[in-house]
């Protein structure tokens, strides 16, 4: 007489469990991203913000802690100016790449409607970065100077009679020289979010008698948000960032956080370049932050 096989007489496979393997699998795919991160984003704004309080004397630098450059920075009108006139001009280069940049966007992302030309189109606005930067910075002096083109034209058109030398060399030439240089970074993720509105959306309302302004102001505007703020962020982390278009353009009159630096670090201060490094990291990540929170990216993306 046989006897069946009890329950306890059966092999039991072990398996892992599902949600686990994933997380695991997610891990090993994200280490080496962390990793890089860590090491060359993480690690170097530790260095820095340690560096900001080693004792600086006027030939070297002293790794014992203290608060004199901080102290320095804050209390001289000088750098709280830059700091000020860094703010400044990042506001208004922001409100002139989004001025000039959406409606060339909106030109390319939405009444373009062969794929092909308005690819061609966003190519053609980047064809200007297979040049250095420094070219089509200093491309600017030819243009803005008092014997520039433009007061050339404007002359020659009778718009004025005197050349304008507010042009270059001041704060509007650093302006003019962003905007041109950095309103492509605008340009491309709006166009991008407006191609990707349905047609059949606008068409609706447009059967339904909505005026073109109000299909902008209720369709067409929330859904490029995502476009606006990415854009924002791209020109906003770059226009702080910068130090070269100042000095080329402005002929070292205007100083922004960026010029302290390279100054500073030429002049070996070291300590007091990674404080104005440490207050413009605190900077961008701010506004980074505060545009972050207008639209929430995971979603829209």
């Amino acid at each position: 007489m046989t006897m069946a096989a009890t329950s306890h007489d059966m092999p039991v496979e072990t398996t892992e469990n599902p949600t686990r393997r994933q997380k695991n699998r997610s891990f090993w795919l994200l280490a080496p991203g962390v990793l890089w991160m860590l090491l060359f984003l993480v690690a170097p704004i530790l260095m820095m913000v340690y560096v900001s309080f080693w004792t600086q004397t006027t030939f070297k630098i002293e790794p014992t802690l203290t608060l004199k450059s901080w102290v320095t920075f804050f209390s001289s009108d000088t750098y709280l100016g830059a700091l000020w006139t860094t703010i400044r001009i990042w506001l208004i280069v922001l409100a002139c790449t989004l001025l000039v940049g959406y409606p060339a966007a909106l030109f390319v992302g939405l009444f373009v409607k062969n794929k092909t030309l308005s690819t061609a189109l966003l190519v053609l606005c980047v064809i200007p970065f297979w040049t250095s930067f420094l070219i089509r910075v200093l491309a600017w002096r030819p243009m803005l100077g008092k014997e520039g083109a433009i007061n050339m034209i404007l002359m020659k058109i009778g718009v004025i009679t005197q050349p304008i030398e507010v042009l270059l060399f001041s704060e509007l030439s650093v302006i003019i020289g962003m905007t041109q240089i950095y309103c492509v970074f605008m340009v491309g993720p709006i166009a991008f979010m407006l191609g990707r509105i349905d047609p059949s959306v606008i068409e609706a309302a447009q059967d339904l008698g909505a005026s073109f302004w109000r299909i902008f102001r209720t369709i067409i505007l929330p859904l490029s948000m995502p476009g606006v703020v990415v854009g924002a962020i791209f020109v906003s982390v770059m226009v702080l960032g910068e130090f070269a278009t100042s000095a080329a353009l402005s002929g070292r009159k205007v100083n922004l956080l960026g010029n302290i630096i390279v100054t500073q670090v030429g002049s070996l201060k070291w300590a007091f370049a990674a404080v104005a490094g440490v207050v413009l990291t605190v900077l961008m990540g701010a506004v980074v932050a505060a545009l972050l929170r207008v639209v929430d990216l995971r979603k829209e993306l």
